[in-house]
């Protein structure tokens, strides 16, 4: 089984009828928090996890108010607080042609666009700074590479074989 994804914590309850309040960590809230998906709950506490249905859910205030299938009260969800809410790592939202999920790309080899050129080394962190992503890359020795996620330096990206290709312009490497 692929890795699980996680979308969410549940940070408090919300009113007296079993709703729970969650603080996303999915760039597709409305994707995963619909109607008739299923979460599942790893308990702060270190209780067995187990897997819930969402009846419903709506935005408020910055995080998401839901609903869970056979959850009435506030007593039965309260002990929950503080709980990560997860997907199972192949229930994957489909993303636009060019993008990709973090874990698709770190663990990948990079390499330039020169002929016969050595791997740079492996993409180890993603950092967003602002206007454009940036990604680390650990070399076999020396200090980290690092990356700009712009057109005009990733040339290519092949996902199944973990192979990244860039041109590499002035003062990118150390």
């Amino acid at each position: 089984m692929a890795e699980e994804l996680t979308v969410g914590r549940l940070v408090n309850t919300h009113g007296i009828r079993g709703e729970i309040k969650v603080l996303s960590h999915t760039d597709f809230p409305d994707v995963r928090f619909a109607a008739g998906k299923k979460l599942i709950v790893i308990p702060a506490d270190g209780s067995p996890r187990f897997e819930v249905t969402v009846e419903s859910s709506r935005e408020h205030k910055g995080t998401f108010i839901v609903k869970l299938n056979g959850y009435t009260n506030i007593n039965e969800v309260e002990k929950y607080k503080g709980s990560m809410l997860k997907v199972p790592g192949d229930d994957l939202v489909e993303l636009p042609e060019n993008e990709y999920y973090f874990h698709e790309i770190v663990g990948c080899e990079v390499y330039t666009d020169e002929a016969g050129s050595e791997p740079l080394g492996t993409i180890t962190e993603i950092l967003q700074p602002g206007a454009n992503d940036v990604w680390v890359v650990k070399p076999s020795k020396g200090q980290d590479i690092l990356i700009p996620v712009i057109n005009d330096v990733v040339l290519d990206v092949d996902i199944p074989a973990k192979r990244i290709t860039v041109h590499i312009m002035e003062g990118l490497l150390p």
